[in-house]
């Protein structure tokens, strides 16, 4: 009866000295009165339907329209999926290098150029370089044809209120480190207030994207569409490896490279991420361009 609902008091028991059997109390289930259907969705559980296991919290649902932004990404990323020969790539690349100039350095840095010094300045500069190198990964398909740029326009994947956008970076090849930190904040910021224009989100050639910032380990960028190419950076985590005979601790990071291999060969892409690895791991290099 307690499962059922039924108040002992209302029911008249048939069996010796007035006692309810099972028949009444079936009888009496039959002959409850059905509650209001309100009252009934709001009530909880009957506690057969839950047996021994506890309701805990709310299971409510909503729904929300895509709103035109997202529903231009999932359209392209599809439309990339199925169109394009994609592959990924994986490389690693010691960070210690890097890290040690922007210890030194990013307070004298900051003081002249009111900027920081951030990876992305390394990465695009080093992007640069092996793009003009390995001219395959800085190309595209159109139609029959095969574009191939002599500049580098670099896409920033940034995260922004209302999705990914990707603002491009013009001529990236001509720019300072601290031209190219400041066009990442100039570029930031206005993704992050919704301000970007489409052309400043149009015609990149290459695209960076940093998951590592979000905690990522490792991952398989999409490519950026028309683009044959993009450079996917992860978090820096310090690891033992072996340098010269002896186990060291030093701070990686995965990069991984996902092109499409229409264009882009195994040589090229794999010869592509070992010189931008030489290229981080030598900073000096990288600052001279050799």
């Amino acid at each position: 009866m307690s499962e059922k609902g039924v108040d002992p008091a209302t029911v008249k028991g048939s069996g010796k000295d007035g006692r309810i059997t099972k028949e009444d109390a079936e009888k009496a289930e039959k002959a409850k009165p059905a509650a209001p259907a309100a009252a009934k969705s709001a009530s909880k559980p009957a506690a057969t339907d839950v047996k021994d296991t506890a309701v805990k919290g709310e299971r409510g649902e909503r729904r929300e329209k895509m709103t035109s932004l997202r529903k231009t990404i999932s359209r392209r990323l599809v439309s990339v999926k199925n169109e394009t020969a994609m592959l990924t790539t994986f490389n690693e690349v010691n960070m210690k290098p890097i890290m040690d100039i922007r210890k030194q350095y990013k307070d004298k840095f900051k003081a002249r150029y009111e900027v920081n010094l951030g990876f992305m300045s390394f990465f695009t500069k080093a992007a640069c370089i092996a793009l003009e190198e390995w001219p395959a990964v800085n190309a595209q398909i159109d139609g029959n044809e095969i574009i191939y740029h002599d500049y580098c326009d670099i896409s920033i994947a940034v995260s922004s209120p209302k999705g990914l956008v990707v603002p491009v970076i013009r001529n990236a090849e001509n720019l300072s480190f601290s031209g190219v930190e400041k066009e990442v904040v100039r570029l930031a910021v206005k993704a992050r207030d919704g301000k970007l224009s489409i052309d400043e989100m149009t015609g990149g050639t290459f695209t960076l994207t940093n998951g590592g910032i979000f905690g990522s380990m490792m991952s398989t960028p999409i490519i950026n569409a028309p683009q044959a190419a993009i450079l996917g950076m992860h978090n820096i985590v310090d690891r033992p490896m072996a340098v010269n005979g002896e186990v060291k601790i030093l701070p990686m990071m995965y990069l991984a490279l996902s092109y499409d291999h229409r264009i882009i060969d195994g040589r090229e892409s794999v010869s592509f991420l070992v010189r931008l690895k030489e290229l981080l791991e030598d900073p000096a290099r990288l600052m001279l361009g050799i």
